[in-house]
């Protein structure tokens, strides 16, 4: 990690507060041998048992990349009965929806889809770049988390289980983010940018996420942070028993995600996802930091590749190659810049982590 966080500081032995942070929060999140084991039992008895009457005891969300499709291994090997959902939001690579299918087949993973509507997606993605706000995947990432509560409502599943893990996601600055959650701003963007209205696409907000978790009981579970969880060592089992097809960089099963972390993040906001991921390699022992400072020199983006998704982005979203410059080139701007709901989302968040101090889903 470096000062493209502004946040960071280093104490008296250079260690950033981040690595600090993944170091004091590790005993309670991170992988423990004989340990985690045993909390994965209780946890897997729970969801079994909430499940025992209906066809599905939990769901799980795939989208062809490395960690959801691990999941659904680990499930099946768990003797879980999984309902696989994948959010379709119109990027998908050849790649990932090859896997989606090869991993639910041979897994025999009931699967369904959810489908955004394109006009009107792309319409909320356009407006949200248009806005120069980093925060470029935050239509997605409301879609994602809503249709994943809905369809486990829907299902009567009162577990979803997340790809997310401590293994090589334990660090990520929270001025690189914004909380998704934030359906005002979403909407303040939209109103100013956008040209479709937002009829069908599925929010997700602070009172929306309070109904599905105390009123229906829906929780989430991150399974791999219960393993010694190796994306290498995934990889090599996927490969063999899923002909899995290897897509390149973290999220780079989806053209517009690979576009945006590769390219929009680094390039016009200075922020490289690579150096979160790294560092919490890093700090997980997984590799050195020689090796991590020798994959930063690499580029984020292979030339050739850069060029086609640029014109495939233009294409996807009808507008030419000189106006998605233009935009991308213009002055970035901050989620401050625009109406939203920061200080009542903070404040409920407070709150609540003071009523239930042995909830951590928030």
């Amino acid at each position: 990690m470096d000062t493209s966080d502004p946040d960071i500081f280093f104490d008296e032995n250079n260690f950033c507060n981040h690595c600090n942070e993944f170091f004091e929060f590790k005993q309670d999140i991170a992988y423990k041998k004989g340990e985690s084991e045993k909390k994965l039992e209780k946890l897997v008895e729970r969801i079994k048992k909430s499940g025992r009457k209906n066809k599905y005891d939990c769901l799980i969300g795939v989208s062809g990349g490395v960690d959801s499709s691990y999941v659904a291994y680990l499930v099946k090997k768990l003797g879980l009965r999984p309902l696989a959902l994948h959010m379709d939001n119109g990027w998908n690579s050849d790649h990932s929806a090859a896997n989606i299918r090869n991993v639910c087949s041979k897994l025999d993973i009931d699967y369904i889809s959810h489908v955004l509507n394109w006009d009107e997606f792309k319409d909320i993605q356009l407006a949200i770049l248009k806005s120069s706000i980093v925060e470029v995947e935050l239509p997605t990432d409301i879609a994602i988390t809503a249709v994943l509560h809905q369809a486990a409502a829907k299902y009567n599943i009162k577990y979803i289980i997340g790809g997310g893990n401590y293994a090589t996601e334990g660090i990520l600055p929270e001025s690189w983010f914004y909380n998704p959650r934030d359906k005002k701003l979403l909407k303040s963007i939209h109103k100013k940018f956008g040209l479709v209205p937002m009829k069908t696409f599925p929010t997700f907000g602070f009172w929306q996420e309070i109904y599905y978790k105390f009123f229906r009981g829906i929780k989430m579970a991150y399974l791999l942070n219960y393993f010694p969880y190796s994306k290498e060592e995934a990889m090599d089992i996927l490969v063999s028993k899923f002909s899995y097809q290897e897509y390149g960089g973290k999220h780079h099963e989806s053209v517009f995600t690979r576009f945006a972390q590769s390219y929009i993040q680094p390039v016009k906001f200075n922020l490289d996802y690579r150096r979160a991921t790294l560092s919490s390699l890093i700090c997980n022992k997984i590799i050195h930091r020689d090796d991590a400072l020798k994959e930063l020199q690499k580029p984020s983006y292979d030339s050739n590749t850069l060029a086609n998704d640029k014109e495939y982005v233009a294409k996807k979203f009808n507008i030419s190659l000189d106006e998605l410059e233009t935009i991308l080139n213009a002055e970035p701007k901050s989620y401050k810049d625009y109406p939203n709901n920061e200080r009542f989302l903070n404040l409920m968040y407070k709150i609540y982590r003071a009523l239930f101090k042995s909830q951590n889903s928030f």
